[in-house]
């Protein structure tokens, strides 16, 4: 994992918490477009959330888009320079709650771009408060007694969501608390990517991701709430 004037990454010290999974999610996007050798047709759109300082880590074009709304900027983008490879980068508030709706009618449209959906499974940047895709029975800053599932419904599962959608291309749920499923995952954003350079239509990674402050455990105890907890309802593989 060099940092040369190849490397679309640069030596900034990122801010996130230790243990949080963005490091990780970053340094596998990084190599996947390092490899392809796309780093000067890049687009990358940085979401509101934890990853909301993603443009001082990343040497690309990049734009900081407005809460949920990352799926509209990459259609227009994608539409008017069709050449560029356009990556939306979201965590599960800005995707799966305010940006629903451009989530939804994006991936219908079958738009050719790539989407980056980190799923921690509460809003992380603002405390830890319950997200459309916290469990039953998590105890968050917004539900103390873990009673997720009486007051909200049940995790929204969004590539099952979308897997229904005839233009939708490619849908797979990741993780990143072992070197097994770093591995899938790399694999995963790299498959993404060619399906846009290939001009075949929308993508999708969700990737599972520990976020140690805002599920208040260390980080070995997030990596194993992932196998322990977060995989029964959200199971691990390609979706379509």
């Amino acid at each position: 994992m060099s940092n040369d004037n190849t490397d679309i990454m640069n030596k900034n010290l990122q801010h996130y918490c230790p243990g949080c999974g963005h490091r990780i999610i970053h340094r596998l996007l990084a190599d996947a477009i390092n490899e392809l050798g796309i780093r000067e047709r890049i687009v990358l759109l940085a979401p509101v959330g934890c990853a909301v300082l993603l443009y001082n880590y990343f040497d690309c074009d990049i734009v900081e888009c407005a809460h949920g709304r990352a799926p509209a900027v990459a259609t227009g983008i994608k539409r008017f320079r069709p050449e560029t490879i356009v990556i939306s980068y979201q965590g599960d508030g800005d995707l799966a709650s305010i940006g629903m709706a451009e989530t939804i009618h994006t991936a219908n449209r079958g738009e050719n771009i790539t989407v980056i959906f980190v799923n921690n499974a509460v809003y992380g940047m603002t405390g830890g408060q319950y997200a459309p895709t916290s469990l039953p029975d998590q105890v968050t800053t917004t539900t103390p007694y873990g009673d997720c599932y009486k007051n909200y419904g049940m995790p929204i599962r969004v590539c099952e969501l979308l897997k229904d959608f005839d233009k939708v291309k490619y849908l797979e749920r990741c993780a990143v608390n072992s070197s097994e499923n770093v591995k899938a995952t790399k694999e995963a954003i790299m498959t993404a990517l060619r399906n846009q350079i290939d001009g075949k239509g929308y993508s999708l990674v969700e990737v599972i991701s520990m976020c140690p402050v805002g599920w208040r455990m260390n980080a070995i105890e997030a990596c194993k709430y992932i196998d322990n907890k977060m995989i029964a309802f959200f199971p691990l593989g390609r979706v379509k």
